[in-house]
């Protein structure tokens, strides 16, 4: 059975056929032990983010997700999707988002409403650790086929997304790391962007990365680094301040290009920009494939699924109900 791509397939609405062509802009920072992404989603984040009609800090906190996943994402060696997810006990048991090797986007959190109801009357703008609770962060590398999963969990720690993601690549990839992350409406619409910035390890590549396959080409022109370790951590420590100062309208401001926003950070020592990378909407579900997975269920299971007449699947990324007549569903 082939796959229906998602925007080919006429049995759902229109899916926006949406690519931001510089979603992310690579940099690094010229002799020192710096180099990052700065990630814009532009009016991809607002096509993401109404697909579900979540309180406004559960829609902002999923776009930061998902702004975080496509600046890590583009800073590894993989084919297949990287995810970052969450399981807790907060009023969001559960966060997902995921980029592929393509920058395909896609993410979703899962809500208890009578939980963020409360927290809402208590907390009407809670932090990410409020809406999550207690439990863990995951970020996975899925290459299918026969190859092995990669991944690295950790305790959610911290009071932002940021701070989480921090903490997780500090403990768990012993990788020094600058995270900002920031999501709001613009003019009536999302946005959503991140800045991450890595140290570079003294023989080139990142500093760690015990359970991520981290991409080791080092940014050309880097002949003159730092020649001792006082000197490498001073490099690393401004760079950090500098990155911290950045602003929520600096991240989200379309009339504002991606390189003036390094260049007002980081230009006093320089800053090089590499090639950008493209994001795109990329809700992978299909009808045929949907259709497939019902084949596998015994027919006593598909009359228990069946509502009225019709079995109805839905896609919690896209949040549309594919519906499949129970008639036309033979099961295994």
């Amino acid at each position: 059975m082939v796959d229906t791509p998602a925007f080919l397939d006429s049995n759902r609405p229109a899916v926006p056929d949406l690519v931001v062509s510089r979603g992310v802009l690579p940099f690094h920072l010229p002799n020192r032990p710096v180099r990052g992404r700065l990630v814009r989603l532009g009016p991809l984040a607002d096509a993401l983010l109404t697909r579900h009609d979540n309180p406004d800090p559960v829609t902002a906190l999923t776009g930061e997700a998902l702004a975080l996943v496509a600046g890590l994402a583009t800073a590894l060696k993989f084919q297949g999707s990287f995810s970052l997810q969450s399981k807790g006990d907060g009023p969001v048991p559960m966060l997902l988002a995921d980029c592929t090797e393509a920058g395909a986007l896609r993410g979703y959190a899962r809500v208890d409403a009578e939980k963020l109801e409360a927290l809402l009357e208590r907390s009407p703008e809670p932090s990410a650790a409020e809406l999550l609770g207690s439990g863990y962060l995951a970020f996975t590398v899925d290459q299918g086929g026969a190859s092995e999963r990669q991944q690295g969990i950790v305790a959610i720690e911290g009071d932002s997304l940021s701070d989480m993601a921090m903490h997780y690549f500090e403990t768990s990839e012993q990788l020094a790391c600058e995270v900002r992350l920031s999501c709001a409406r613009r003019d009536g619409q999302w946005r959503a962007a991140a800045l991450v910035i890595e140290r570079v390890a003294r023989a080139g590549g990142l500093a760690g990365s015990a359970d991520l396959p981290a991409n080791d080409d080092q940014p050309e022109g880097d002949d003159d680094l730092p020649e001792n370790d006082a000197a490498w951590d001073e490099a690393w420590r401004e760079a950090t301040a500098l990155a911290a100062t950045v602003t929520d309208d600096e991240l989200l401001d379309d009339e504002l290009m991606a390189e003036d926003v390094l260049y007002r950070l980081f230009h006093e020592n320089g800053v090089a920009v590499d090639r950008p990378r493209a994001l795109a909407y990329g809700c992978r579900c299909s009808r045929s494939r949907l259709a497939g997975i019902l084949e596998t269920f015994p027919p006593d299971d598909l009359d228990h699924m069946t509502v009225g007449r019709d079995i109805v699947m839905t896609c919690e990324f896209c949040n549309y109900d594919f519906r499949f007549a129970r008639d036309s569903v033979r099961g295994a």
